[in-house]
């Protein structure tokens, strides 16, 4: 009896695996090709010149645009590989490269993030303009922080060199590939840890170790360890599990909302953080800064949206 119980739940929750992989593969996809096709026509290198004027505001060079442009429209990988090409003899300070860094952690992968954020329920309208626009403020706030305290004015130090590779066609499609099949590994790893986490009580102890920020950005407990998988892993991760937990009728429409539009501004703290790192940037301004600078723009939108405003229903449009 006992095994036929175990055979269940692991059926249960290969089913409910397979069910958030695919329906994020089916966002993913078409995004990820339509992307390669607006890099290969020079869509990226367009928005750069559009967005170059802007940068006189954050404090950094016109050629910085195409890094943004680039993080924007591809991915923060991308992102990186313009920036090194781009930033040689530019000299730029510690506190620049910050304010590029902070930018482009905010604002990177787009099409393919935004997509996922639609999946669970939050329009691209409300998802574009409050990565880019917050984008775009961050860059300036920190940009004026390091200038009123005259901090991080020498050279930045890079420490990491890209790796010269295949820009074929195939060579694209291969790690594509590569990249979709580690996916459905992480979301069976992380469905297996949220189902852990209630059978042993730390989602108790995160929900309390974690109210006095979710009393801030008016969040509920049910959407605690979603949004943690999000800051952590990622947005594509967090938005996809949140859609599973809403089907499922434990997470306000609301909170989804909040939860989602969260993670737009603060995702994978970790590893995102630390690449940027190895730019050179200062740690204090893409983590802290970040993370500060979300928690006060949430804080606000939380109290500009009520209950009463928010669907139940979780749409598939958004």
């Amino acid at each position: 009896m006992k095994g036929s119980a175990i055979f269940s739940s692991l059926n249960s929750l290969l089913r409910d695996v397979c069910r958030v992989y695919f329906t994020l593969i089916k966002v993913m996809v078409p995004a990820l090709i339509i992307v390669k096709f607006l890099d290969e026509i020079g869509g990226t290198e367009w928005l750069g010149h559009v967005l170059a004027p802007l940068m006189q505001y954050v404090g950094l060079p016109g050629e910085m645009a195409l890094v943004w442009a680039a993080a924007m429209v591809t991915n923060l990988y991308t992102g990186m590989v313009v920036f090194f090409d781009v930033s040689s003899g530019s000299n730029l300070t510690v506190a620049q490269v910050t304010v590029i860094g902070s930018m482009i952690l905010v604002a990177h992968a787009l099409p393919v993030e935004s997509a996922v954020s639609k999946m669970a329920g939050v329009r691209w309208r409300v998802t574009l303009p409050l990565r880019i626009i917050g984008s775009f403020i961050l860059g300036i706030i920190t940009h004026l922080t390091y200038q009123w305290g005259d901090w991080k004015q020498k050279p930045a130090e890079m420490i990491w060199k890209p790796e010269t590779s295949d820009t074929s066609l195939s060579a694209w499609a291969l790690d594509q590939v590569g990249v979709l099949i580690t996916v459905f590994f992480v979301i069976a790893a992380l469905m297996i840890m949220l189902r852990a986490f209630r059978l042993l009580g730390v989602e108790k102890l995160m929900h309390w170790l974690l109210s006095p920020v979710l009393k801030l950005l008016t969040i509920g407990k049910e959407a605690t360890n979603i949004t943690i998988i999000g800051i952590t892993l990622g947005l594509s991760f967090g938005a996809g599990l949140l859609v599973e937990e809403a089907r499922s009728g434990a997470i306000s429409r609301r909170d989804i909302f909040l939860s989602v539009c969260f993670l737009c501004l603060c995702h994978s703290l970790i590893e995102d953080t630390l690449l940027i790192l190895l730019l050179g940037a200062d740690l204090a301004g893409i983590l802290w800064g970040r993370l500060v600078f979300s928690l006060v723009v949430i804080a606000i939108l939380a109290r500009l949206i009520k209950p009463s405003d928010m669907n139940p229903q979780l749409s598939a449009n958004g």
